[in-house]
C-alpha cells in the first residue's frame, strides 16, 4: 500500500511529529510505503516564528517541499499543477488531504476519483467556526460526499461532518496530537528555575497564562476586564499576575487596556516564542486561560494540559468537550458571560480550586490523546479505507 498525504505548510511541527510516528510505523511492515507533499515552508503570519536554532527538535519522514515560500504566494496554477504531476508519478493507493478549502487539493480529489484512488481528508472545522451560509454547507456537502474516510482534531469536527451527512463509520479518527514528551522533558528542566526566574522577571508568585496570536477572535480585551474585576475582589491579588505570551495587531491595544485597568505591575506581555521554548513559560505559570469566541481546536491547551497545568477553557474551543472535564482539570465558561469567568479566576486566586490536584487530572487525560496514538490511528484508517 502506498500512502501518499498532503499537507499545505512544512512548519507544523505537531503535525511533523505524527507523520514522523506513521513513517516509524510503516517502517515495521513489508509492503507499505508513506510519504508526504508539503506545498509550502509556512503561513505569512507565522514567518516570524521560523527558527535555526540547533536545539529545536527534528523530526525525519520521507516529504517534498513543492514551494520553498510561504504557502499563500504560491499560484493556485502552479500549486494545481506540481500536487497532480507528483501524484501521477507516486501512483498511490490512499491519499490524505488537508481540508476542503484548497482549490488545488480540491483538483487532486477529483483525479483520484477518476482514477479510483480512495481519499481521506483531515478535518479541523467545527459548526462554531463561522457563519454558515445554505450555499456554502451544499458545496460542502458534496465535496465530502467524494470522500471515503475523515480524521478529525476531536469531538466537535466529527458531530460538524455528522450534520453535513457523513455517517460515524466514515469518520477514522477523532484526535489530534503535540510532541508530548518532548514538550514534558522541556518542562521539566524549566519548572526547576521557576523561582529563580519569576523573582528575574519580577512576577509574582502565582500567574495565569494565554498563549497564542494577539487578535481578535482570542477574546483578550475581556480576558483582562474579567482579570481586573477578579483582582478588584480578592484578598490574595498581590500573589497573582496574567502573563499574555504572543504578537500581533492587538497588542498596543491590549497594553493600552492594561494601562487603562491599573495593571502594568500583574499584566505581563512576553514575545512570541517557538512552540519547543513554550515549556519555559509555561513553568513561570500555574493555569492556561484561552477565552476565544472561536477557536476550531487550541493545540495550547494540549501542551498546558501534558505540562500539568489545570485549563479554563472558553466553551467555544474545540478542544473543550474532549479535553476539559469541568471541576475536574479545570473549567469551562461562556465567552459571552464575563462573570463566569471572572468567577473561575477567582476559584484560584481564593485557593478554592485545587490546583495541583487539577494538574495532575490534566496529565491523566492528555495520556491518551499521544502522537503515537494519533499515529497508530490514522494508519489504521488508510488501511480501512484501502480495503473498500
Amino acid at each position: 500500500m502506498r500512502i501518499l498525504l498532503v499537507h499545505n505548510i512544512l512548519w507544523a511541527h505537531y503535525k511533523a511529529a505524527v507523520f514522523q510516528a506513521i513513517d516509524q510505523l510503516v517502517g515495521q511492515r513489508s509492503g507499505v510505503s508513506f510519504r508526504v507533499l508539503q506545498i509550502g515552508r509556512n503561513e505569512r503570519l507565522r514567518g516570524s516564528w521560523e527558527t535555526n536554532d540547533p536545539n529545536a527538535p527534528t523530526y525525519a519522514y520521507p516529504y517534498e517541499l513543492l514551494f520553498d515560500s510561504f504557502v499563500e504566494d504560491i499560484p493556485l496554477g502552479a500549486r494545481t499543477r506540481a500536487l497532480l504531476s507528483r501524484m501521477r508519478r507516486y501512483k498511490p493507493d490512499v491519499l490524505c488531504l488537508t481540508g476542503y478549502y484548497d482549490p488545488a487539493q480540491l483538483a487532486l480529489l477529483a483525479y483520484a476519483r477518476l482514477t479510483g484512488v480512495p481519499v481521506v481528508m483531515q478535518m479541523e472545522s467545527t459548526a462554531l467556526d463561522n457563519d454558515r451560509s445554505f450555499v456554502k454547507e451544499q458545496v460542502k456537502q458534496f465535496i465530502i460526499r467524494q470522500c471515503n474516510g475523515f480524521f478529525c482534531f476531536g469531538s466537535p469536527q466529527a458531530d460538524y461532518l455528522n450534520q453535513l451527512g457523513v455517517s460515524p463509520a466514515r469518520i477514522l479518527l477523532q484526535k489530534s496530537a503535540v510532541d508530548n514528551q518532548a514538550l514534558l522533558r522541556a518542562y521539566q528542566l524549566a519548572i526547576q528555575e521557576r523561582e529563580t526566574r519569576q523573582q528575574a522577571l519580577r512576577l509574582p508568585a502565582h500567574n495565569f497564562i494565554f498563549v497564542g496570536r494577539l487578535i481578535e477572535p482570542k477574546n483578550l480585551p475581556m480576558l483582562l476586564r474579567c482579570f481586573a474585576d477578579a483582582v478588584s475582589q480578592s484578598p490574595n491579588k498581590a500573589n497573582w499576575g496574567l502573563i499574555l505570551l504572543g504578537d500581533g495587531p492587538q497588542e498596543v491595544a491590549l497594553k493600552q487596556q492594561v494601562q487603562e485597568l491599573a495593571l502594568e505591575t500583574q499584566v505581563f506581555f512576553r514575545p512570541a516564542t517557538p512552540w519547543y521554548q513554550v515549556p519555559d513559560v509555561l513553568a513561570l505559570a500555574d493555569v492556561l486561560v484561552l477565552p476565544s469566541v472561536s477557536e476550531p481546536w487550541g493545540l495550547v491547551v494540549n501542551e498546558a494540559m501534558v505540562c500539568g497545568l489545570p485549563v479554563l477553557v472558553s466553551d467555544r474551543c474545540g478542544c473543550a468537550k474532549d479535553l476539559v472535564r469541568d471541576g475536574q482539570n479545570g473549567y469551562l465558561f461562556d465567552p459571552g458571560q464575563p462573570a463566569q469567568l471572572t468567577g473561575r479566576l477567582l476559584a484560584f486566586m481564593n485557593e478554592q480550586a485545587d490546583r495541583g490536584q487539577m494538574g495532575q487530572e490534566s496529565q491523566g487525560i492528555i495520556q491518551s490523546w499521544s502522537v503515537s496514538s494519533v499515529a497508530a490511528e490514522m494508519l489504521a484508517g488508510f488501511n480501512a479505507v484501502k480495503k473498500t
